[in-house]
């Protein structure tokens, strides 16, 4: 029998929006070979696609759960549905998506910032499938591809075939190996040697089904001398079940090109937010990540870099904000493989009553690296004395010329801060509101303008209650 997940009570307004979406396809729970077989079916993989599914389950049932972060044991895959297909054809026009489901992205403001012409290029998937995928034909005219990853396994084959599971291994971890045996969906993205992708593109990942799970792969190619910046949102209403979402995103930057990837998630609080992020850098290189977590019941969540070319550079910009009954885990794992190369974290993390926020890092420099430096910053901020925050960095210097340091505050909202501003006529609901805004707004710096005011849309909704 499931286990039921208990959901605290807090509006978050539209992210809670349930549609009542007709399915197409909705397999059996649980995770076997034969289901697996069933998705790729379903898909009409090539026959090496479908073996490396087979293969994943192997590797799923011979790995365990880690045994340092938040317990994991209510996680039953028997109880989860690891495919629903939505009763909808993926389009390119967005009038011709079906009715319940562009309404709910319609609240999501997703199409209004393609119009706005926010974005170069938009895709939407609704639980297993893309439902709407459209680029700008000016990229496509300097060679961009930006698809859907299922057309990309098809239209793409000899590419995707030499970059799938190189950034990361389905031997990783046990939920690297479940997204590869059931993955679907996700975003595709090759940038050509030179090409400048100056205007966002963007995927939003919509999960609204109860006790399923959300495995997109997101694989994103950036060749020589190229740049670009992608933006992901993520969401799901809640429910008193428990839903799991185990996405990878496989990121290669290429000698002297650069990415930007940006994700706002914001998921329920039945969720277990098991994503996996790792990017490859090569010579001069440059991969900013910036991300914003919240909501779910677990996450666990460290975007991983690999320096591979000398000069190459990494920024890690993170936020996090952890609740009643939540455990937020974040960080960053740089592997310093390379001379000369260098990383950067910022990572903030917010908890309030009783919500457990974690950084928790690897900064590895290998012997070779000489002459890389790193550098981290963690600072956290408690709302109350329910609360707590631990940050937990893990430093492996194996070269003598390389420079590592890495600091970390953890504190409290200073009440004479709030006295004050009361006492200038601010209520001390908005008095400790500016408070975290400000504590964000370093990273809330680095985002578009939109993505930053939806970050704080999102804070204040997570300060509902706080005082009183």
């Amino acid at each position: 029998m499931a286990k039921r997940t208990q959901v605290d009570d807090i509006d978050r307004g539209i992210y809670d929006t349930i549609s009542d979406v007709k399915f197409k396809k909705k397999l059996d729970a649980g995770l076997t070979k034969e289901i697996t077989d069933k998705i790729s079916a379903e898909k009409g993989e090539p026959t090496w696609m479908r073996d490396l599914r087979r293969q994943a389950v192997d590797i799923f049932y011979e790995l365990e759960n880690p045994v340092w972060g938040p317990d994991l044991s209510e996680v039953d895959l028997d109880n989860i549905v690891t495919y629903i297909s939505p009763e909808a054809e993926m389009e390119d026009d967005w009038s011709k998506v079906p009715t319940e489901i562009k309404s709910m992205f319609d609240k999501l403001g997703i199409p209004e910032a393609e119009k706005e012409q926010l974005l170069s290029g938009v895709g939407a998937q609704y639980d297993s499938e893309v439902v709407y995928h459209n680029v700008q034909k000016e990229l496509t005219d300097q060679g961009v591809i930006f698809l859907d990853f299922d057309t990309a396994v098809k239209e793409h084959e000899d590419i995707v075939r030499k970059y799938f599971q190189k950034a990361i291994s389905p031997r990783l971890h046990k939920y690297a190996a479940l997204h590869y045996a059931v993955w679907s969906g996700g975003t595709f993205v090759y940038v050509p040697k030179g090409v400048h992708v100056e205007v966002p593109l963007q995927t939003y990942y919509r999960l609204n089904a109860p006790g399923a799970g959300q495995f997109e792969h997101t694989m994103i190619i950036v060749d020589e001398g190229g740049s670009c910046r992608f933006i992901e949102g993520c969401s799901a209403p809640k429910y008193n079940v428990l839903n799991i979402h185990a996405g990878s995103v496989e990121l290669f930057v290429e000698k002297n090109a650069k990415l930007n990837f940006t994700s706002i998630e914001n998921w329920s609080r039945n969720m277990y937010n098991l994503n996996t992020k790792r990017a490859v850098v090569e010579e001069n290189g440059r991969m900013e990540w910036v991300g914003g977590s919240f909501g779910s019941k677990v996450s666990m969540l460290y975007p991983g870099t690999i320096l591979n070319g000398e000069g190459a550079v990494t920024d890690n910009v993170t936020l996090t904000f952890a609740g009643s009954g939540q455990i937020i885990e974040n960080g960053a794992q740089i592997i310093h493989n390379a001379k000369n190369t260098m990383s950067n974290i910022d990572s903030r993390s917010i908890s309030k009553s009783g919500g457990v926020s974690v950084y928790r890092g690897l900064v590895k420099i290998l012997p070779h690296a000489s002459g890389s430096k790193s550098s981290g910053s963690c600072e956290s901020l408690m709302l109350d004395d329910k609360s707590r925050a631990d940050t937990i960095p893990v430093i492996v210097n194996e070269c003598r010329d390389a420079v590592v340091g890495h600091e970390a505050s953890i504190g409290r909202v200073d009440e004479e801060v709030v006295r004050y501003m009361m006492s200038r006529g601010i209520s001390e609901v908005e008095a400790r509101a500016m408070i975290v805004r400000g504590f964000a707004d370093p990273i809330a710096r680095e985002l578009p303008l939109e993505y930053a005011v939806e970050m704080n849309n999102l804070i204040n909704l997570e300060l509902e209650g706080t005082v009183g």
